[in-house]
């Protein structure tokens, strides 16, 4: 018998990436949740026949212990999140009432329903926050400084999945993830949103001028493909209660955005004497994470997993997923 696997956020930039893999195994039977008054199926049209879709409203506790009492899966990847950071400051209790709320939703209704699937929780690199120099690598000690909304919302949730576990008995995977990147990632993101706008100069469609925000924070990146490996292998093999490091450790990788923005340029078809960046402070944040670079060896010790696909790589297939969206006039 298949194994019940449940992905939330099934229809974002990791959740459709990590169907991909698991369906391409063969062995799982996938569900996802459906958003009854909001459904964005772009990046998984060529699943939408391989996934069986429940309705759901993650910040609804009887709408979250309906679909479990009704899937009850072996597995949960809990991806659902609202997960760009500046729109937290202007809404700081919607991305606690999603990101937290959301969390206990699905914890609480395990423990009421006698269940105890293996529930994945994807933290993020952002929760450290303002990280010194002498403090690198990150490592599952290091201290926790958060400097958005978005990244107190993440401990939050990491924390009362700990809760859960101690308590309870609940098999929570924590993890916390440091950059990845690659195609489908929305446009409001920095790599995205700049080979977005290259894409569009070089079918004339803007003005050779790239708009961005601060460019100067330093960041290691996983191509999403091997990011998804990351969180199965979690799920297969890491021990409830215990606290994981995903991420990238190759120093050929450390790139500041601008950095990053310039390689993108170079990669394209464009005359980069002619093309200008100008700062546009509607993408400047209040705060800025200096630095993430985190200490994987717990996770890469355990798992035997490491990054098998070069930088480079990943930003060719993000410039050509935009090309080829705005080729179709997709945006």
């Amino acid at each position: 018998m298949k194994e019940k696997i449940l992905i939330t956020g099934i229809e974002g930039f990791v959740g459709s990436h990590l169907a991909d893999f698991l369906l391409e195994k063969g062995n799982y039977e996938v569900y996802g949740i459906k958003r009854w008054n909001n459904s964005r199926l772009r990046n998984i049209r060529h699943l939408l026949d391989k996934i069986k879709f429940i309705e759901c409203d993650i910040t609804d506790s009887i709408s979250v212990r309906n679909l479990l009492n009704e899937v009850k899966p072996d597995k949960i990847y809990h991806l659902a999140a609202e997960s760009f950071v500046s729109p937290s400051w202007d809404h700081p209790t919607h991305y606690m009432n999603v990101n937290y709320n959301g969390t206990v939703n699905f914890l609480d209704a395990m423990k009421v329903l006698g269940i105890n699937p293996r529930f994945l929780i994807p933290g993020s690199g952002e929760e450290h926050g303002e990280i010194k120099e002498e403090e690198l690598p990150i490592n599952e000690e290091t201290v926790l400084r958060p400097v958005n909304p978005y990244a107190v919302t993440k401990i939050a949730q990491d924390l009362i999945g700990y809760v859960y576990y101690r308590s309870y008995g609940l098999n929570v995977i924590r993890t916390r993830a440091f950059n990845h990147e690659g195609p489908r990632r929305d446009y409001v993101f920095g790599i995205p949103w700049y080979a977005y706008q290259i894409a569009k100069i070089e079918q004339g469609k803007q003005e050779p001028i790239i708009r961005v925000g601060y460019i100067e924070d330093k960041r290691n990146f996983t191509h999403i493909k091997d990011l998804v490996k990351a969180y199965y292998l979690a799920m297969e093999k890491c021990k409830p209660g215990e606290l994981y490091l995903i991420g990238s450790e190759d120093s050929s990788k450390i790139h500041t955005y601008r950095e990053i923005l310039n390689l993108l340029i170079e990669m394209s078809d464009l005359d980069k004497n002619k093309v200008k960046i100008e700062t546009d402070q509607k993408f400047v944040r209040p705060t800025n994470v200096p630095r993430l670079i985190g200490d994987t060896r717990k996770f890469r010790e355990l798992t035997g997993w490491k990054p098998e696909i070069s930088f480079e790589q990943l930003l060719q297939d993000i410039l050509e997923y935009w090309r080829d969206f705005v080729r179709r006039g997709l945006y």
